[in-house]
């Protein structure tokens, strides 16, 4: 007989197998076959099984918080992308953005004013600013001999050579076939809009430089060498100012030039003395002449002078005696109509009148009247007079002390 325990215990491992075929799907699912059921062949869930569950869920949570943590990188990134697209314009700036390398906007809507701007950040836009109202400078050297500002600011320059080298030095030629070195300062402004200088110039100063050494070259060849380094340096100055703003009015530079200043003009170190003596004969020969043309001007002066000294004394006494003689003659003719009356009182009177002028300060008066022609007369003198006593001189006072 067989025990009822033995036909129980198969129906126990079927459901064993059932569960765990239910539990772990098709991974298990073959391992508990039939033959799993009974008690002696059942095989124990695999042991890795709950902590590769844990792993899952681990990974999980983990992935889900590198994922939020991601977001609001992305997030910042964004708003730190779009807040990088604001810039502020200066004072005396423009600005233009550039949207793919095309400008936005037309016209002078272009261009933005002072104040906080804001753009996509690059690549989108690029923002470019024009200095306008900056001045800007340029120095030209290309009739500069070869050399370098620190050599010249500390004095360390090299001796020139036997003679000018053209690979080296630079030059201008002037009128009268002669070498000079001439450099200069430019300082200029942008002229508003400044889209010409800034946008379609590759290099708005280098173009500047190229303009102002032609106007250099210029001035130089339409001068002689005496009149660039001593007697016309203004002239100069401003013949190569005048074709620097022909060349920016024919090239549209788009500039405006404020001053050209630090003018520099040296005959070739070479012949630097020669130069020198000849300088200092034109300098002796001004301060000769300017002392000529002094000694000239004052004695002309002077003589212009006595002149119109001469000529107003004439005139005063030709006005003065017009005016006695015209005082004569009115005399005369008032006296006249007296004189016809009676001649003899006339004369009386007239003569009384004189002798009353003429004896005004005399002590002692003598009058003899006429007696007529052919009428002799003696007349008896007799000076008796004291002379007057001389004073005594004063006796000469003691000293009291």
């Amino acid at each position: 007989m067989s025990d009822p325990h033995d036909h129980s215990h198969p129906g126990h491992g079927h459901e064993h197998g059932h569960e765990h075929g239910h539990e772990h799907g098709h991974e298990h699912g073959p391992e508990h076959g039939p033959e799993a059921g009974s008690g002696k062949n059942a095989v124990p869930p695999p042991p890795g099984d709950l902590p590769e569950d844990a792993g899952t869920q681990a990974l999980a949570d983990a992935l889900r918080s590198s994922f939020a943590i991601v977001k609001v990188l992305m997030i910042g990134l964004v708003v730190l992308f779009l807040f990088s697209g604001f810039f502020t314009v200066a004072q005396q700036e423009k600005a233009i953005i550039l949207r793919f390398g095309r400008p936005l906007g037309g016209g002078d809507g272009q261009l933005l004013g002072p104040g906080p701007h804001w753009a996509f950040p690059p690549p989108i836009d690029e923002v470019i600013k024009i200095p306008v109202g900056q001045v800007q400078s340029v120095n030209s050297t290309i009739g500069w001999y070869a050399t370098s500002p620190a050599a010249e600011a500390a004095g360390t320059e090299m001796p020139p050579g036997p003679s000018l080298n053209p690979l080296q030095d630079g030059y201008l030629l002037t009128g009268d076939v002669n070498i000079l070195h001439v450099r200069a300062t430019l300082r200029y402004r942008i002229a508003e809009p400044g889209l010409r200088y800034q946008m379609e110039l590759a290099d708005g100063s280098n173009v500047v430089r190229n303009a102002f050494d032609n106007a250099l070259l210029y001035a130089a060849a339409r001068h002689r060498v005496d009149d660039a380094l001593t007697r016309d340096v203004a002239g100069f100055r401003e013949a190569a100012r005048v074709r620097l703003e022909q060349l920016i009015e024919r090239q549209n530079l788009g500039i405006i030039v404020d001053q050209i200043d630090g003018v520099r003009v040296i005959p070739p170190r070479q012949v630097k003395e020669s130069f020198a003596r000849v300088i200092e004969a034109e300098v002796m020969r001004g301060k000769e002449l300017n002392e000529a043309r002094g000694y000239a001007n004052q004695t002309l002066s002077t003589a212009r002078a006595a002149a119109a000294a001469r000529k107003n004394s004439g005139q005063t006494e030709r006005t003065r005696l017009v005016e006695f003689v015209a005082a004569e003659v009115e005399r005369f003719t008032n006296n006249l109509p007296a004189w016809r009356a009676n001649a003899d009182l006339f004369f009386q009177q007239r003569q009384s009148e004189t002798l009353r002028a003429i004896f005004t300060n005399a002590q002692e008066k003598i009058v003899v009247p006429d007696r007529g022609p052919g009428a002799g007369r003696s007349i008896w003198l007799q000076l008796d007079r004291e002379l007057p006593k001389p004073k005594a001189p004063e006796p000469p006072q003691r000293d009291s002390h």
